[in-house]
């Protein structure tokens, strides 16, 4: 098959700049996936995607004008179906070679040019037909439109066309901006499709000021990229246009000295990249009395607004400089400068101004206001949130650091809400907790205090940093239990996908918590306890809330490394003190190592099977009833090796614990050997069940050590 290179390109109005990379991705990689499966392009064929503002393209590689014909053998139906007892065909068959295509003028001929194969117990009839190969202008029609129908579009748009016909007229279109042109090339040659009311061609159109030629024409799909660049102004790749700016953006930093450097934000980078068709950094200044304002309000509205990169220096300092990235490079820039600093000013003008405002009251003077603040219909105000949150916080911190972080804790519980209701956090409500801290220093509250009341978010996001101090860190727990608590008990538990109140990121919140911070606490006493400050407004979910608790666990685990066995062996158990959690893996790791730990493993899972067809065995032994020299010589060997094992264990030495306990395989696989557990006689019966029974008890401490057997 005689191959060229393949161009083809939708031209829009202005893409939705969030989604246009995403956009440009499915374009090209549907539009290729559809090729390779009709036969016109190869595996070996390269995609290359383009996305711009006004455009989405792909340039795909090593395209045929036709695909090859293909071979295709095709069941048709069992032969005591299709043929009669003569062996001539059935009315059936006929039918169904008619579908196909065949010729059925001379049924004798017709059957036998069939074939007859075993087909399972039966033997059936298969046809062989030669598929002729799809012509690129039918395959690529096909494509095109299996392309657009799977664009991930946020949003469609409902436009009209007029007809091109003898009957004036109009038509409806659904796509996500009103399409206006249409480039299909392969090689040098316009392949004929119609899609969204267009016609293909061998042009496009450039830049809106900057184009050179209007319309741009491509001498062959190759020059695509290069012909928009220098005729159309238009840089079409997406990632060719973000290195760009981000070239510029480290450019313009360096002129202006200093050590500055932009804002890192990748996805605002990715918006601008989707904002622009021919990048030009600009510097811009504002005045620098707003930067009285706390900077994360500046940069906030520069970047979430105006899309601008804020300048910051050597310390991570906001500077009143930022980098503008304009869509047009006129000889004089000034202008453009200019309407860019004065669009700005009044964005700062309003953050300093909620911040004046805001700083006239006291955080403790917004705590009645947050009575009239809805939490949820069921869970009441977020002025009774508070109370439940600052009672469960009180009580955490009274148990890692006594009266003082008690008193600390519910001081910070009790206004880490209160920004809610300030007018910057209504106008910025991602500086939910950031505004707090400031107006918490503002009043003259403790360091200790005004982090805590920021921090309380964290973790906000997986890999986020934990709160910086203690009493953060109770009132951070303190928060997530109640969200959690709160929302089990009214029934709102996440279903598939959907997780509105955020409950998964709040458990692995709760986890990192206690691993990380190593503290002192169960985790089913949390959730009781935390259960009990919302009266009769929930039902008790403290067992469900547990479970969900241990699988976010057993999955972070696993993300980690941690194989599922010795993620299974361990949350299984389901210990209290998640800060143990590692040093237990670290143990079964280590265990798992031991020549002995197969067999032991193998012997610990023979057990529970016999533990779980026994009715409630009681851990008790009676020497007097131990008659065989095996379970006489494995007591004896328990009575030596599991007070040893359990003192390690309540001194914390996982490993150390395991270890010893695997010094019980020999008197273990002996037992088994020689013993008969489950005796006709009922006292030696009991008495052989207590004996592993206990032994059980003594191994699984650390883990499930039968989870370890594959």
């Amino acid at each position: 098959m005689t191959t060229k290179n393949l161009l083809v390109e939708l031209f829009v109005e202005e893409l939705p700049p969030k989604a246009l990379k995403k956009l440009g991705d499915a374009f090209a990689g549907v539009l290729a996936e559809q090729l390779r499966a009709q036969g016109l392009a190869t595996a070996e064929s390269v995609v290359t995607a383009y996305a711009s503002p006004r455009r989405l393209a792909a340039h795909i590689s090593q395209v045929g004008l036709k695909a090859d014909d293909k071979a295709v053998q095709q069941k048709l139906m069992p032969v005591s179906v299709g043929l009669d007892a003569s062996g001539q065909a059935s009315p059936a068959l006929i039918k169904k070679l008619q579908a196909l295509g065949a010729d059925v003028s001379d049924p004798v001929a017709a059957v036998a040019a069939l074939m007859r194969a075993p087909d399972g117990k039966a033997e059936a009839l298969f046809y062989d037909s030669l598929v002729t190969g799809a012509t690129l202008d039918v395959g690529l029609q096909k494509a095109l439109e299996e392309a657009i129908a799977k664009l991930p579009i946020p949003k469609v748009m409902s436009y009209q066309l007029e007809t091109d016909c003898e009957l004036p007229g109009w038509t409806s279109v659904n796509f996500v901006r009103p399409a206006h042109g249409l480039v299909a090339l392969h090689g040098s040659t316009v392949v004929p499709v119609n899609v969204l009311g267009l016609t293909s061609g061998n042009f496009t159109h450039g830049h809106r000021f900057e184009a050179a030629v209007d319309p741009v024409v491509f001498a062959d799909a190759d020059s695509y990229a290069a012909t928009l660049e220098i005729d159309g102004a238009v840089i079409a790749s997406f990632a060719a246009r973000k290195t760009e700016i981000a070239r510029q953006l480290a450019e313009a930093a360096t002129e202006v000295g200093g050590g500055v450097m932009p804002i890192d934000d990748d996805a605002l980078l990715d918006e601008v990249t989707a904002l622009v068709e021919r990048p030009n950094v600009l510097v811009c200044t504002f005045e620098k009395e707003f930067l009285d304002v706390p900077q994360e309000c500046l940069i906030l509205t520069m970047k979430a607004n105006q899309k601008y990169f804020p300048l910051l220096d050597a310390e991570g300092k906001l500077t009143n400089q930022f980098l503008v990235v304009s869509n047009i490079s006129p000889d004089d820039a000034s202008a453009v400068i200019g309407g860019n600093e004065r669009v700005v000013r009044p964005r700062l003008a309003d953050a300093k101004f909620f911040f004046d405002q805001d700083r006239k009251k006291t955080l403790a003077s917004r705590v009645a206001g947050l009575d009239k603040v809805v939490y949820h219909n069921k869970l009441g105000s977020q002025g009774e949130r508070v109370e439940r949150v600052r009672a469960i916080a009180k009580a955490i911190g009274q148990q890692l650091g006594g009266d003082a972080l008690a008193e600390q804790a519910s001081q910070a519980a009790l206004l880490a809400k209160t920004d809610l209701v300030t007018d910057m956090v209504g106008e910025f409500p991602e500086l939910q907790g950031t505004m707090g801290r400031y107006y918490a220093l503002n009043d003259g509250l403790s360091l200790d205090v005004a982090d805590a009341i920021e921090d309380h978010y964290k973790p906000r996001f997986a890999g986020d940093t934990l709160p910086r101090n203690m009493t953060g860190v109770v009132v951070a727990l303190a928060d997530k239990l109640e969200t959690l608590v709160g929302m089990f008990g009214i029934g709102n538990l996440p279903t598939g996908d959907k997780d509105p109140f955020a409950l998964r990121r709040h458990a692995l919140g709760v986890i990192r918590m206690l691993v990380d911070k190593d503290l002192p606490l169960d985790l089913g006493a949390l959730v009781r306890d935390a259960g009990q400050v919302f009266g009769d407004k929930i039902t008790d979910t403290s067992v469900a809330l547990t479970d969900f608790i241990y699988d976010r666990l057993a999955g972070s685990l696993r993300e980690q490394g941690f194989s599922a066995q010795e993620v299974d062996s361990v949350v299984s158990q389901k210990p209290q003190r998640l800060g143990d959690v590692a040093k237990r893996l670290a143990a079964v790791r280590t265990f798992a190592a031991l020549p002995e730990a197969p067999a032991l493993a193998a012997a610990n899972k023979r057990i529970s099977n016999i533990l779980k067809k026994a009715q409630e065995v009681d851990a008790h032994v009676s020497e007097l009833l131990l008659k065989e020299p095996a379970e006489i010589a494995l007591y004896a060997a328990m009575k030596d090796v599991v007070p040893q094992a359990n003192a390690q264990f309540d001194a914390g030495d996982y490993t150390a614990s395991l270890q010893t306990l695997a010094t019980l395989r020999a008197p273990v696989d002996a037992f088994f050997d020689g013993v008969m557990v489950n005796a006709e006689e009922l006292d030696l019966r009991l008495n052989r069940q207590g004996l592993l029974k206990s032994l059980h008890d003594a191994m699984n401490r650390v883990a499930d050590l039968s989870r370890l057997v594959a």
